[in-house]
């Protein structure tokens, strides 16, 4: 830190470089907003080139998964160590540090020479923005005083909706134009004259902080994580292409104890130096053990609805990207509004049942979507798709914006920053268990024999496909709703402004929605 950095800090008790005179901090915040809007964009980005990419690399069903489900298993398991990390060494220099990561995987898989390098180079993408995004909000907690957060903050919310909104489309617009031959790959490589810049202007303009407190990794807890949602994943989507071996079956079921030794474990690590990866105590809140069991099962609902839906609307309709991304940008639109008035109007008011009318929404508009497909088949027009698109953003815009207050509500202030990092966790696994579903509901319905033949057939196949997925998604919707009941009728605002470092996000991310990966 420099002499004018600890000058500051012993002026100012809210924080280093939270000096309101100081307008480096602007230049601080559009540099780490960038980075989150990077990482929002790139995650939703990858979908709508999926097809593009099947066709350029030969890729396999298998091979698709990974390459979406990867990047959200690998961020997963690393976000809350991530954030962990920044806190011990220092949030700028773990920043920088992912940054540095997130650029050189996304340049790997820009170049990527077959499958495997493209599955490997996400795989390093999600490590990196574990170390990355955790940081965006610790270091605005860090370097804005307790009276502009507020602002920061809806700022945050404006950037999380226009990558929600710009991702599909920017991926079907650099897809679709085929830039110098390089098709799929500009998703990627754009990436990196945003991550340059944003490594040259960070080490000049962002001041750096750590916790106030010595803190401990818990490597052992992260390693019992990831062996335990290998054990279940990657069986789902390695097993229809296998035909289901045995193996993969005695792996599914020995996630379950490898889960059991995680949960025994992080007990022993409380009780021995109070530094679980998994703070266990926080699930004898009823509306947190609730609160995740929804995040998880909404994860699993966007992890197979958005894949699925990509690949329905360019291989089974034969649509362009373009095409495709420009249908979907109603969706958005309506996520967008509805999450502003649920937070700023309805959940002041009606607290809890805003979120289930959203459930309820999405359900409507997942229904009618699946009417819609089966009434008009490979013949439905992008204009036909916009009433349940509009109704299912509505009711997802209803319950993503509002649910982590909700979460959140009756967790203890001291724990705020352990319960913020294992939302969001909780949000990736779900959505990289939705990814390895994809295989058993959207996949394992289709006939090989049908996809060999006229692309009629194809299209046939692909929407009967699609059908049997949305049936899942209203199926998992409402357990959603049911689970909901256990929130509190009327979220309390647990986490708003002021509170001293220590009450910093710790996965830096408890303000996102669930859509971003």
């Amino acid at each position: 830190m420099s002499s004018h950095d600890a000058v500051t800090d012993a002026a100012n008790p809210a924080g280093p470089g939270t000096d309101s005179g100081d307008k480096r901090r602007w230049i601080a915040l559009a540099i780490v907003m960038t980075a989150a809007f990077m990482d929002l964009v790139d995650a939703t980005i990858v979908n709508i080139a999926i097809p593009s990419i099947e066709r350029d690399l030969g890729a396999t069903i298998g091979a698709i998964q990974w390459i979406t489900a990867g990047y959200a298993l690998a961020f997963a398991a690393g976000l809350i160590t991530g954030g962990r990390l920044g806190d011990i060494y220092g949030r700028k220099r773990l920043f920088l540090l992912g940054t540095a990561g997130f650029t050189l995987a996304s340049a790997l898989c820009g170049f990527a020479a077959n499958q495997e390098m493209l599955i490997a180079s996400r795989l390093l993408q999600g490590v990196a923005a574990a170390m990355m995004v955790p940081q965006v909000l610790s270091i605005v907690h860090a370097t804005f005083p307790a009276h502009e957060r507020g602002k920061v903050f809806g700022l945050f919310g404006a950037i999380v909706g226009l990558g929600a909104v710009s991702g599909p489309l920017l991926g079907a617009l650099l897809t679709q134009w085929n830039i110098a031959g390089l098709e799929w790959r500009p998703i990627f490589l754009i990436n990196l004259p945003v991550g340059i810049a944003g490594l040259l202007l960070g080490r000049k303009f962002i001041t750096e902080s750590k916790a106030p407190k010595a803190l401990r990794l818990d490597l052992v807890g992260v390693l019992l994580v990831t062996t335990a949602l290998l054990m279940l994943i990657y069986p789902l989507t390695r097993g229809r292409e296998l035909d289901w071996p045995l193996w993969g079956h005695l792996m599914m079921a020995g996630s379950l104890p490898v889960f059991g030794v995680l949960v025994a474990y992080e007990r022993y690590k409380a009780r021995k130096d109070g530094s679980p990866l998994v703070e266990l105590s926080l699930f004898k809140v009823k509306s947190f053990a609730a609160g995740i069991a929804v995040q998880l099962t909404f994860g699993v609902v966007m992890g197979i609805f958005f894949l699925v839906w990509t690949l329905y609307m360019q291989i089974g309709l034969g649509w362009t990207p373009l095409r495709a991304g420009l249908t979907g940008v109603p969706f958005s639109i309506a996520v967008s509004v509805a999450a502003g008035l649920s937070v700023q109007k309805l959940v002041p008011r009606f607290g809890r049942k805003v979120l289930q009318a959203g459930a309820l929404t999405m359900t409507a508009g997942v229904l009618l979507y699946l009417f819609e497909a089966g009434r008009y088949g490979t013949g439905i027009a992008s204009w036909q798709m916009i009433p349940p698109l509009v109704v299912m953003g509505l009711g997802m815009g209803l319950i993503v914006a509002p649910l982590t207050d909700a979460v959140l509500s009756e967790v203890p202030r001291e724990h705020a920053g352990s319960a913020s990092g294992l939302i969001n966790t909780t949000t990736q696994m779900g959505n990289a268990l939705g990814l390895g579903l994809v295989s058993v509901v959207f996949f394992g319905v289709i006939d090989d024999d049908r996809l060999r033949k006229a692309p009629a057939e194809t299209g046939a196949a692909f929407t009967d496909a699609f059908q049997n997925s949305m049936g899942w998604v209203a199926g998992v919707l409402a357990v959603i709703f049911l689970v909901m009941f256990a929130l509190p009728a009327k979220p309390k605002q647990h986490l708003e402004g002021g509170g001293d470092d220590e009450t910093a996000p710790e996965a830096g991310v408890g303000k996102e929605p669930a859509l971003t990966h």
